[in-house]
């Protein structure tokens, strides 16, 4: 087996929705376990762990922080592919959100841009055009 990364996200208490929202907008299987499920202290609601898997073969992984943590919230996700993709991705991606660079060409000759959804999880997108 190969290694690969999978990007794991923060929330304080809207996991289960900012998850919910990707897997709207990546499509795929999304897979949740709360705080209750396994009797942990807390708010029995809350996400222990969220993995969406989508159909173009990405990972993401999610949860509130625990009791405790010393996690932050939040991060940051980079995303390339192609552009037809990618756009309709930012567009659903910076809805309810804050485009801090709309997608467009940069002056390296592709198409990037970069959002702050809803979450306030900052998606940086760059469409490749196949320049060499």
């Amino acid at each position: 087996m190969t290694a690969q990364f999978h990007p794991h996200l923060y929330f304080e208490t809207e996991c289960r929705a900012a998850m919910t929202r990707y897997q709207a907008v990546f499509g795929g299987d999304l897979q949740l376990n709360t705080f209750g499920e396994i009797g942990m202290e807390g708010d029995p609601d809350k996400v222990l762990g969220a993995s969406l898997r989508t159909p173009d073969g990405l990972v993401l992984t999610a949860g509130d922080v625990t009791p405790g943590s010393s996690a932050g919230t939040g991060g940051s996700i980079s995303i390339t592919g192609d552009e037809a993709t990618l756009r309709g991705w930012f567009d659903a991606l910076a809805e309810g959100g804050e485009v801090h660079m709309p997608l467009e060409k940069q002056i390296w000759g592709e198409v990037f841009g970069q959002c702050v959804d809803r979450f306030g999880i900052t998606w940086l997108i760059n469409a490749e055009t196949g320049r060499s």
